[in-house]
C-alpha cells in the first residue's frame, strides 16, 4: 500500500461509523477556512526558505484535499480518484506540445496555448473576467482582474500614463468631501498600484507581505531600544528610534 493509499485510509476510517466524531460532523463549509490558512502557511514555508516546514504544510494542504474528497464522497457526489484523474487530464489536455504532436517556440507560446484551450474547456465564460475567484484576497483579485483586462488590449501606452493615473488618483482621494467617497478614491488607489507592480511584474501580495515583516521587524527592534513606554514618545523620538531600528535589522528580512 502507497502512503496515499494509506492517507486515504486513514481519513476513511476517521470519518466512519467508529471514527473520530469531530471528524464525521465536519461538512465542506465547515473546513473552509482550514484551506486558506493551511496554503498560505505553506506559502510562508516558501518564503522563508524552510524546507522542513514546507514539507509540513503541504501535508496540511493535502490533509485538505482529501478531507473535502472523502466528504464529497460520503454524500455520493465525487471521491479522491475522481479529483486526481480530473486534473491529470486537464494537465495532458492544456500540456499537447508534451502530449501530443503541437509545436510552440517559446513560453509565450505555451502560455498563448494555455489559454486558448482553457477557454475551450469553458464555453460558458462570456466575459474575459469571468473566472476570478470571490474568495480570494481583494488585492490578489486586483492583480486577476487587470491582467485579464490587459489579455484583452486594455492597457496604458506606457509607464508615464500609468503613473499620472495613480498621481490622478490621489487627487481625488484628497479631494474627496465624503467618507464613501475617500472610500471608493482609496480603492482606485489601490488598484491602479497594484497595476505598477504588475507594470513591473511584481507579486504585490508578496510586495505587501515582504512590507509587512519589514514593518514588524523595525517595530519589534524599537520596542527593544525604547527607554521608555513607546506611548510616551515624541515624534522626533520615534523618528529616532525608527531610523536606529532600520539600521540594525536591514539584513532580517
Amino acid at each position: 500500500m502507497t502512503e496515499i493509499e494509506k492517507l486515504l485510509q486513514t481519513i476513511k476510517i476517521l470519518r466512519g461509523e467508529n471514527g473520530c466524531k469531530w471528524d464525521r460532523e465536519q461538512t465542506h463549509t465547515s473546513i473552509r477556512q482550514n484551506m486558506l490558512e493551511e496554503a498560505y502557511e505553506a506559502v510562508d514555508a516558501i518564503n522563508n526558505n524552510d524546507m522542513k516546514h514546507l514539507k509540513e504544510e503541504l501535508g496540511d494542504v493535502l490533509l485538505q484535499v482529501v478531507l473535502h474528497s472523502q466528504i464529497a464522497d460520503d454524500e455520493g457526489c465525487f471521491c479522491f480518484e475522481d479529483v486526481a484523474k480530473g486534473i491529470n487530464e486537464k494537465l495532458i489536455h492544456r500540456h499537447p506540445h508534451v502530449f501530443s504532436d503541437t509545436k510552440v517556440k517559446d513560453v509565450d507560446e505555451i502560455l498563448a496555448n494555455w489559454d486558448k484551450l482553457k477557454k475551450e474547456e469553458k464555453p460558458h465564460r462570456k466575459s474575459v473576467l469571468d473566472g476570478i475567484s470571490k474568495a480570494q484576497s481583494p488585492l490578489m483579485t486586483a492583480e486577476k482582474l487587470s491582467k485579464k483586462a490587459v489579455k484583452a488590449g486594455f492597457e496604458w501606452p506606457d509607464e508615464k500614463s500609468l503613473i499620472e493615473c495613480i498621481k490622478s488618483e490621489f487627487r481625488e482621494f484628497i479631494h474627496a468631501k465624503t467618507t464613501e467617497d475617500r472610500e471608493m478614491e482609496f480603492g482606485d488607489i489601490l488598484f491602479a498600484l497594484v497595476n505598477m507592480a504588475r507594470w513591473h511584474e511584481l507579486d504585490a501580495e508578496q510586495c505587501l507581505i515582504k512590507a509587512n515583516k519589514k514593518f514588524e521587524t523595525r517595530f519589534r527592534k524599537m520596542e527593544e531600544l525604547a527607554q521608555k513606554p513607546l506611548n510616551e514618545l515624541s515624534f522626533d523620538e520615534w523618528d529616532n528610534l525608527w531610523k536606529q531600528a532600520k539600521t540594525l535589522t536591514e539584513n532580517e528580512y
